[in-house]
């Protein structure tokens, strides 16, 4: 039933549409996976993503995705949008993420400096099956844990829990007012607050002080050197480097903030000119985001009164192609009000802009933020991150798509929980083929394609 018709009624009278669509697609049907016939060789695909990126740091893109089986799913969210093309779908439409593995979530302040935990990436985000994100998200979970060297069952404990999660955080969503899940966030400390053994008590401290030295005046003066206008950013190459021969590339920073201003309120506009402007840099971040245009922006309005903006290029979403096209001119917007759309609270100076070719969102950069580190996380405590990165989920679903209609089809039972686990362990099972088919002929000359890459960035 498309959306459309389902949202006209009364909950109770979506829910039970949602769970009609049990009989054109059951449940089950979302555990099986097997490649299509023709798919696409992974490796074309990813060379197909370089030609629209910076090429010298090609190189650095794929020594990071080659690192373990991890890096290489968390870097090629391209090759499985267009596997997960191919699964059965619902009909049922949310904004979805696009790229939701379980570290494109994590800690940021809102703009009234408490600490909140959600989706916090969304250069991928188009309006989408429901399904594909939560795929991506138990599959991360379960990866992650043989990652980690955990045991086949304490993996798939993971991915159930976050599955199940899911599910019934959903069907909670669906019973609140519609204004309650729009403002609805999780709290950050919460997850902090689940820290039971002593490992899991030390990783928290250890967040928490990743939160409170993660602030504008702690990563000013790690990536600077001098005081007040004379302030700038201190060369570290091939992550951190200023370049005017990039802005012969389409990348002027200097222009590209000044159009990104035009897109912010009044009143952020405002502030915003009460900082001067003193230095820019490219600055290398992420695993699949290496080799697209990203820099940081430092204002000053006093001397210690700094701003820190990061302008990453937005290109087209892997979605496209396998959904309706974005309603927007630019990816820049299409990625501005994707999260706005998603997020519980967005950062006040998020904005997008253009610049010749290519497009551009701009957003505040480490202020408050924290990131998961699973090296060394047990099975317990991947469970309880999994399960909230599923109420995270869940609830940016809830505010862009139909919670009723999704929970009538999720139901009460495990149905959904199962198969969700079948398809992760179906589908670790073809990244790590993928993986090996990646990462064997890069392993191999890894120090020499180290040594070009540095070579290469700072000639630049």
């Amino acid at each position: 039933m498309p959306r459309s018709q389902i949202t006209t009624t009364l909950a109770r009278e979506r829910a039970a549409a949602g769970k009609l669509l049990r009989k054109d697609v059951p449940r089950e049907a979302h555990g099986h996976y097997e490649p299509a016939s023709g798919r696409p060789d992974p490796l074309e695909m990813l060379d197909a993503l370089a030609k629209r990126r910076l090429p010298f740091l090609i190189p650095l893109r794929d020594e990071r995705i080659a690192e373990t089986p991890f890096t290489y799913f968390r870097g090629t969210s391209i090759v499985m949008a267009c596997d997960l093309a191919n699964t059965p779908k619902t009909g049922l439409t949310v904004q979805a993420c696009g790229d939701a593995h379980c570290l494109n979530f994590g800690g940021f302040a809102s703009p009234e400096r408490n600490l909140l935990f959600d989706v916090n990436d969304f250069d991928e985000t188009l309006p989408g099956p429901w399904e594909w994100d939560v795929k991506r998200l138990v599959t991360s979970i379960l990866i992650a844990g043989r990652d980690g060297g955990h045991t086949g069952d304490e993996a798939r404990a993971a991915a159930s829990a976050t599955a199940a999660a899911y599910r019934l955080h959903m069907r909670t969503l669906a019973t609140l007012p519609a204004l309650d899940v729009w403002y609805a966030r999780l709290d950050a400390t919460k997850i902090l607050d689940e820290a039971k053994t002593i490992a899991a008590k030390r990783r928290r401290r250890k967040i928490g002080e990743q939160v409170a030295t993660e602030t504008i005046h702690a990563t000013v003066e790690k990536l600077t050197s001098g005081t007040g206008f004379a302030r700038r950013f201190i060369e570290d190459p091939p992550k951190l480097f200023h370049s005017s021969a990039t802005e012969e590339k389409g990348f002027d920073v200097d222009a590209i903030l000044t159009d990104y201003r035009t897109t912010l309120s009044p009143d952020m506009q405002h502030l915003l000119s009460r900082y001067r402007q003193v230095d820019h840099a490219m600055k290398v971040v992420g695993v699949g985001s290496v080799g697209t245009r990203c820099a940081i922006a430092l204002f000053v309005a006093d001397d210690h009164d700094p701003l820190l903006l990061q302008v990453k290029e937005a290109l087209p979403s892997v979605l496209e192609g396998y959904v309706a096209p974005s309603a927007y001119a630019t990816h820049g917007e299409r990625v501005v009000r994707g999260q706005r759309l998603m997020q519980a609270a967005s950062d006040a100076f998020l904005g997008w802009a253009s610049s010749g070719k290519h497009d551009f969102y701009v957003r505040q950069f480490k202020d408050m933020k924290a990131s998961a580190d699973l090296d060394g996380v047990g099975p317990g405590e991947l469970r309880v991150y999994g399960r909230f990165c599923a109420y995270a989920l869940a609830a940016a679903h809830a505010r862009s798509g139909d919670a009723a209609a999704i929970a009538g089809y999720l139901g009460a039972g495990k149905a959904m929980d199962r198969a969700l686990v079948e398809f992760a362990e179906a589908y670790a099972d073809q990244n790590e083929a993928d993986y090996v088919h990646f990462s064997a002929p890069r392993l191999a000359s890894g120090d020499q394609t180290r040594t070009h890459d540095t070579q290469l960035a700072r000639k630049v």
